[in-house]
């Protein structure tokens, strides 16, 4: 016991301040100032693609197919012969009305001579005007029998090249719905084939009227701007998370709202040259909706949520003491919350130590050298309970 006491008095006489490292200082945070900037607001709405065109193709005769000269799936041309029907009878039928024709030509030349001595008949007083004006009439009946044989004529060249069926538009064309030996007829119910117009390529979208209503309030009272000329773009994200290479923009809105859904239907139109958008085709279409001068943005890690849910942010006053601030906040862009109120430009907000410090403490700001800025990842759509939105995952991870 006398050792051990001899050992405890050898150590080192403790420094003033009453602890073996004297007071500890306030906690190091650190914080960013916020500044203000101009965004680009979007939201992402669900869609369906709508080819640009679409035509049946339908023989307008009756008769026997006798050969198709497409490929199935394949790219077709507006005018291309897609099938040919057997042309004997029109064939035949055409040369009739050819012969009618040359027929009724040769008898308007005969009473076209006969009215004419008639006429010479007449000055020399040889013949009566009755016999002049049967003459006349003769040659009138035979012109008008020469135009009914000219229109027999066109109708049979019609119907002849009907027997060559060709396609009404360009663009992609189906499998074929009839084979060789098959008989159509005129107006049939069937259709031989359908042909779609793929590039460029319609979107519907589908926008509820609570966010209609909410966008139309915004452009009103000034918190977003948008040339009324303009057409917002449109960005299409497929099943696979990937961007469509092209972007297109918004044409119309339909003027009626659906009873069973209280949705709108949005139109776009989208180029396609490489065709990977298919009729029927399930997509998200990210539409911008306006620019938000002097917006604030605050990144995801800062904001924090009380007891009651709702959303406050930590920042530091002038005298380097801890406020809290409660926030209203509108939607996420990328990895930062676009904050309505409760923040001002100019304050310092902390991002790092949140969990040393509490309201009211004082803490040394330590400058964070980080720019928040709109990223460039899909926006979400408003949320109005505050809470970040589900983001994509393309690679499953």
């Amino acid at each position: 016991m006398v050792i051990l006491s001899a050992l405890a008095g050898c150590g080192k006489p403790h420094p003033p301040g009453g602890g073996p490292m004297g007071p500890p200082g306030p906690p190091e945070v650190g914080v960013i100032a916020l500044k203000p900037q101009t965004v680009t607001l979007s939201i992402e709405l669900p869609g369906r693609t709508t080819a640009y065109r679409v035509a049946e193709v339908r023989p307008r005769i009756n008769g026997i197919i006798q050969e198709r000269l497409f490929m199935e799936g394949g790219q077709v041309q507006a005018g291309q012969v897609l099938y040919r029907i057997d042309a004997a009878p029109y064939q035949a039928a055409y040369e009739s009305a050819q012969a009618a024709l040359e027929r009724a030509r040769a008898g308007l030349d005969r009473a076209r001579l006969k009215a004419e001595r008639a006429s010479n008949l007449l000055q020399a007083r040889a013949i009566s005007q009755e016999d002049y004006d049967d003459a006349e009439a003769a040659r009138k009946e035979a012109a008008a029998a020469v135009a009914v044989a000219e229109a027999e004529v066109k109708r049979a060249r019609i119907e002849l090249d009907y027997t060559h069926i060709q396609a009404p538009i360009g663009g992609r064309i189906g499998r074929s719905l009839v084979t060789q030996g098959a008989l159509v007829t005129a107006n049939q119910a069937q259709a031989l084939a359908i042909i779609q117009q793929l590039d460029p390529i319609y979107v519907d979208l589908t926008q509820s009227t609570t966010e209609l209503l909410r966008l139309r309030r915004s452009l009103q009272d000034g918190r977003l701007q948008r040339p009324a000329e303009e057409r917002p773009p449109v960005i299409l994200i497929l099943d696979d998370g990937y961007e469509h290479p092209h972007p297109g923009r918004l044409e119309f809105a339909e003027t009626s709202v659906e009873p069973a859904t209280s949705s709108l239907i949005l139109r776009a139109l989208v180029p396609n040259p490489e065709q990977i958008l298919l009729p029927g085709m399930f997509v998200r279409a990210r539409v911008e909706i306006g620019r938000r001068e002097n917006a604030l943005l605050v990144p995801q890690r800062a904001l924090q949520r009380d007891r009651q849910g709702r959303p406050y942010a930590l920042v530091l006053n002038a005298e380097n003491r801890v406020e809290q601030r409660l926030l209203q906040t509108e939607r996420t862009l990328g990895e930062n919350w676009l904050v309505e109120s409760g923040l001002a430009a100019g304050e310092r907000l902390i991002l790092d130590g949140l969990q040393r410090i509490r309201p009211g403490d004082q803490a040394k700001p330590v400058e964070l050298d980080l720019a928040v800025t709109e990223a460039q990842t899909q926006p979400s759509s408003l949320d109005p309970a505050g809470r970040p939105p589900a983001q994509s995952n393309p690679t499953g991870r």
